[in-house]
């Protein structure tokens, strides 16, 4: 359960990504609520905060029929044992037999989980085996790590490989082996700035890193330091973080697992001059118990500034680490504020 004063916050707020995280107990009609309750918010004197409907049922209240926390709770349930399965088999799993599996009509089903992780069962199964795809491409040849991934067929993996990899399979398997990636640095308020980018965007942005350090992570790429025909993506990068905000669609090139991914996608909708708590980014991407596991998704990121991890802070609204200092995150935090 969060700190109290963000919980009762949330509640607040009517912030659907805590729903699940606790309840709220009101003494006047002994109901308990989910955070995001649609109805009227009681007194504060009114009110007590338990970690989940079981405490809150052991207290003697009972369920709000409006907001129905009971059924949030099963739905939970049914999401967490279809997550096991899809991890737990390697072959595809229709979602009619998921839906069997858990109880619920499949289109009912589709939407519940939709709503938990982000993305539909399909989705989901398909960014698992692409995840142990890549995973398996650093150990084994690339046909038998997308037979041991669990796709069918080499061409169903890439059809789905361009789009969501960036570089190619045998790259990634290579440590970019036939990828060229153009590189230079650039002196900002922030002091000195690397830019890395293949043909498809951005694959590398951070502070004080120069070509060496390019080259331990992309060890096999042709590394080409950038001339005129890169000063143009330079720009949009320098004023991206100079002016925050300026540059929205600065093309990126990046990989991860479908955590990470989703972790990602959820810093990239952070506002300028806002922050969010780990626990509150966790949420966001459907898994509000994988605290931890968010802030080692957020300091994964390989593309400073253009995938915001510097807006995530601590519960305790410290500014929290950061991989190139906390001198520099503050300074982007202040900025960003105005």
């Amino acid at each position: 359960m969060p700190p109290e004063a963000e919980a009762l916050d949330a509640f607040a707020r009517r912030d659907r990504s805590y729903d699940g995280r606790f309840v709220v107990c009101v003494t006047t009609t002994q109901i308990y609520c989910r955070p995001s309750c649609a109805a009227r918010r009681p007194r504060p004197e009114n009110m007590i905060l338990a970690a989940d409907n079981a405490e809150a049922e052991a207290k003697g209240f009972r369920p709000c029929l409006r907001c129905r926390p009971d059924e949030v709770a099963r739905d939970e349930a049914a999401v967490a044992k279809a997550l096991a399965i899809l991890r737990d088999v390697e072959e595809r799993v229709g979602l009619a037999d998921l839906a069997e599996a858990v109880g619920y009509s499949p289109e009912h089903f589709s939407r519940v989980f939709a709503r938990s992780t982000g993305m539909t069962p399909a989705a989901y199964g398909r960014a698992l085996r692409m995840d142990r795809a890549q995973q398996a491409l650093g150990e084994e040849d690339v046909t038998g790590a997308i037979h041991a991934a669990g796709y069918g067929a080499p061409s169903r993996f890439y059809e789905k490989a361009k789009e969501r990899m960036g570089m190619a399979p045998s790259a990634w398997a290579k440590g970019g082996a036939g990828v060229t990636i153009r590189w230079a640095t650039v002196e900002t308020s922030l002091g000195s700035m690397l830019v890395a980018a293949t043909d498809r965007g951005v694959c590398r942005l951070s502070f004080g890193e120069g070509e060496a350090d390019l080259r331990e992570r992309f060890p096999k790429a042709e590394l080409v330091q950038g001339g005129a025909d890169f000063a143009d993506l330079m720009r949009q990068v320098v004023t991206a973080v100079e002016q925050p905000g300026a540059a929205p669609d600065i093309p990126l090139d990046v990989k991860g697992t479908a955590f990470q991914e989703r972790i990602w996608a959820e810093l990239r909708k952070i506002p300028v001059g806002e922050t969010r708590t780990y626990a509150e980014l966790a949420a966001a991407a459907g898994h509000p118990t994988a605290v931890r596991a968010a802030g080692t998704a957020n300091g994964a990121n390989n593309v400073a500034v253009l995938i915001p991890c510097h807006r995530v802070i601590r519960s305790d609204g410290s500014v929290g680490g950061y991989a190139y200092g906390e001198k520099i995150k503050t300074e982007l935090l202040r900025r960003e504020r105005g």
